[in-house]
This record gives structure tokens, C-alpha cells and sequence, in this order.
């Protein structure tokens, strides 16, 4: 598709391996949004028009999150990672895919409950910088937070979770000691590689928007970026299985909660 060459010749996005029919439909969406009549006009106006690009970049990028999202892998990650974790001098820990931050958070409490947050550099990459400015603020709606207190709770929180944030208004703040040591970037899976290795990567539901082209690229980098014995985290309906590094992971947890540990 011609605007999405455009896009990625003259912005660096690359959204040409996404899933197509997805893809489509957001791209579509967009048209009707700026009231365009086709997608051949909308190509012509987000190449000379950068506010434009930056609304059809948000259509494309999917931001559905939560904090302690499927708290059952939280648990399983308190269970079976955080005894491991104990054993090293220093961790280092990727988001990738960050998104508006919410899991990011849920790692720092949930690192902080186990003693483990002060020997901890999380890194919480997004290819959308809007994004990224939303969870360096830690500023969430209060409306969410029933549901975002349910997962903790599930997920084996051990405070009350209004210890960790303030409310006022319709919005929350959580603590400014969360985000200490937290290093948020820009980093795109498609095009960029690996900057570090890390002993836990989570990548999680990033990739059921790909094919399987792409999907097999970004099981390279996140291999090549993860240390023997370190720990992948999948979203629930994605798998190591079917991919070229299958052989070299364990799955940690028999409860599918998608934890692997790289074992060469």
C-alpha cells in the first residue's frame, strides 16, 4: 500500500508487515475521520501534514492496556521469577511496547512489594513518543482504578493499592519513587535493534498485530536481547511455539500464563 511506504519513507514507521485487514480498517477509519473521500487523499495530506501523520500514527499503534493486566501472570511471575531474580546483584527489565505505561507500573510496585525494585533499571519502550509522554507522567484516570485495584488484588498485591498514588480530581498520580528507575525511550521493534541484554523482557499482545514475517523478526531481536536463564513474557494468546527459537525456551508456569526462560 502506497501510503504506508509513505509513511515509512518519510517518518521511519513501518507498519507495512502489520496485519493487513487491521491495518485497512484503521487506515479506513481515518479517511472518514478527516473527512477525506479516499485513502489516496489521505496519503497526500499526511505527507505535508505532520499533525495529520501523528493522528493516523495514533489509529495504527493499539493502546488497550491495564494495570496488572491478566493478574494470574503477575501472580505466576511473584511465584516462580522474583525467586530467581533474588539471586542476581543487578536486574534489568524491558518493556517493550510500553504503550501508556500501566504494566510498567504494575512492575515497579510489584518489585517494590518483593525488595527487589532498588537493584532494578526497568526500560519502557514505545515507537509512539505521544505515548511515551503519557507514562513518564504515572497520571491515569480515576475511573480505572476499581478495575486496576481488582487486578492488583488478584494478582497478589500485598498494600492497600491507594498507598501507591494520590487522587485528585478525576485523575491519579502515582508515586514519584516508581518512576526512579524507570528509563522510558522510544524504540521501535520494527526497525531498531537490541540495545542491552536483560534478565525479563515483557512483550506482551504487541505482536498479534504482525504477521508472521514480522512476528519472526521481533522473536529474533527479543531473543538476541534476552540473557540465558532470562525470563519472555508473552500476552496470553501469543506463543513461542512455531517459531525458530521455540527449542531454546522453557515454559516456566503449566497455567499458559505465557512466562518462558531461555535456556541457550
Amino acid at each position: 500500500m502506497l501510503l504506508l511506504e509513505g509513511l515509512y519513507r518519510l517518518y521511519g514507521y513501518d507498519f507495512r508487515n502489520y496485519a493487513f485487514s487491521s491495518v485497512r480498517r484503521r487506515i479506513w477509519h481515518r479517511v472518514g475521520a478527516e473527512r477525506l473521500p479516499s485513502i489516496t487523499a489521505l496519503t497526500e495530506q499526511i505527507l505535508h501534514d505532520r499533525d495529520a501523520m501523528n493522528r493516523l500514527l495514533s489509529d495504527l499503534t493499539i493502546h488497550v492496556t491495564e494495570m496488572f493486566r491478566d493478574p494470574e501472570v503477575f501472580r505466576a511471575f511473584r511465584k516462580h521469577v522474583v525467586p530467581m531474580l533474588r539471586t542476581y546483584p543487578f536486574i534489568r527489565i524491558w518493556h517493550a511496547g510500553c504503550s501508556t505505561g500501566e504494566e510498567v507500573y504494575s512492575m515497579a510496585i510489584l518489585l517494590k512489594e518483593e525488595g527487589l525494585y532498588d537493584k532494578t533499571r526497568i526500560y519502557a519502550t514505545d515507537m509512539n513518543e505521544r505515548v511515551l509522554d503519557l507514562a513518564k507522567a504515572g497520571v491515569f484516570p480515576i475511573d480505572r482504578m476499581q478495575d486496576f485495584t481488582r487486578n492488583y488484588m488478584e494478582a497478589g498485591g500485598k498494600e492497600a493499592f491507594s498507598h501507591y498514588y494520590t487522587a485528585k480530581y478525576d485523575s491519579v498520580l502515582f508515586q514519584a519513587e516508581l518512576r526512579n528507575n524507570i528509563v522510558f525511550a522510544q524504540h521501535n521493534l520494527v526497525t531498531d535493534r537490541s540495545f542491552n541484554e536483560f534478565n525479563v523482557i515483557f512483550c506482551r499482545n504487541v505482536m498479534i498485530y504482525f504477521n508472521k514475517d514480522l512476528q519472526d523478526h521481533v522473536h529474533g531481536l527479543l531473543y538476541d536481547s534476552l540473557s540465558t536463564f532470562g525470563v519472555l513474557a508473552l500476552g496470553t494468546k501469543e506463543s513461542i511455539n512455531f517459531t525458530r527459537h521455540a527449542g531454546a525456551y522453557e515454559e516456566i508456569d503449566d497455567s499458559h500464563c505465557r512466562l518462558y526462560r531461555k535456556l541457550r
